[in-house]
């Protein structure tokens, strides 16, 4: 069992802990240039909240901080998820592996190194550039090491939030990524390109070990995408990942509620008189249940603090 001992209001779940900045090292420098991207743009590796914020209200229009002291920032045109233009690459990791089908769409492997192209060449073209290195999943027998590249200080502290944060000690050790997530999402997909139906497309390939973002700036594709990722290796590792909520009791008792999203799991795991575990993806092996994220992401559609005053009070400085 993997449970926070800490409850669900505390910072460090919600918002997470604080880290202070780690300067990117040669080793950390080398490994980026050999994906295509620019290091002589300005690099921020891991920045502190207070930063991304700073960055967010400078170079973002419309970003904001709200009165509770979240940030406020917009999305663009894509206020959720483009379940239709997300693929996978057809490969041999995967031809025999995945239920191909209306919600697992095929891509080819080329397509996948164009749309690559495409997200590289943007964000080399970017003032600024943005990595997070971080963790999926709390067991360390089955977390993955995942490092984010974006061009926006939203999706930095995004996903700040939603994977587990190393250690600075981690951080400068943390070598080379399992995955690597290019999220370009202000620059569109070539609609035109073999593969593609619009100009938004959300693409991963797993002999890769990366996912692709073009064409939305929705951060939510990013923690869904990881999502996918767990979804596909964990039983590969001979553990169930769960689309579920999680919470444990006083005496060690541990519930899960499963659900689509929106249907619920959320509230009913912020419930004061048990501790938190996560609010959405988990992993159930031979020994306990561990939570996939390292935050939360609540709906704040019609939020109260009198109905979820749990969620209300996470919604501060560093969300």
């Amino acid at each position: 069992m993997y449970p926070t001992d800490l409850p669900i209001d505390s910072p460090s779940v919600l918002a997470g802990r604080s880290t202070s900045p780690v300067k990117p090292t040669s080793s950390f420098e080398q490994l980026l240039s050999q994906t295509g991207l620019s290091i002589t743009t300005q690099i921020q590796r891991n920045a502190p909240a207070a930063q991304l914020y700073e960055h967010a209200l400078r170079y973002e229009p419309g970003s904001a901080i709200s009165s509770s002291g979240a940030l406020i920032a917009r999305s663009g045109k894509k206020t959720g998820r483009s379940p239709r233009d997300k693929r996978v690459v057809e490969e041999s990791a995967t031809v025999d592996d995945v239920w191909w089908g209306p919600v697992n769409k095929k891509l080819s492997a080329e397509s996948f190194a164009a749309n690559y192209e495409r997200a590289a060449n943007y964000l080399n073209t970017q003032d600024h550039m943005y990595v997070f290195d971080g963790f999926a999943g709390w067991d360390p027998r089955y977390r993955i090491k995942v490092r984010v590249v974006c061009a926006r200080a939203y999706h930095a502290l995004f996903m700040n939030n939603m994977l587990i944060r190393p250690t600075a000690e981690e951080l400068e050790n943390f070598g080379e990524p399992d995955f690597t997530i290019i999220n370009a999402g202000q620059y569109p997909a070539e609609e035109s390109a073999d593969g593609m139906t619009s100009n938004t497309s959300v693409a991963i390939s797993f002999e890769r070990r990366q996912m692709v973002i073009l064409g939305t700036e929705y951060a939510g594709e990013m923690k869904k995408g990881v999502f996918t990722v767990m979804h596909y290796l964990m039983p590969k590792a001979g553990v169930l990942s769960l689309h579920s909520s999680c919470n444990e009791g006083p005496r060690g008792d541990v519930s899960l509620f499963f659900g689509l999203s929106g249907t619920g799991k959320t509230t009913l795991s912020a419930d004061p008189a048990r501790l938190l575990i996560g609010d959405d993806e988990h992993v159930w092996t031979d020994t306990g249940v561990f939570n996939i994220e390292g935050g939360c992401y609540a709906k704040a559609i019609d939020l109260s603090a009198k109905k979820e005053p749990e969620i209300f009070n996470a919604i501060r400085f560093g969300s």
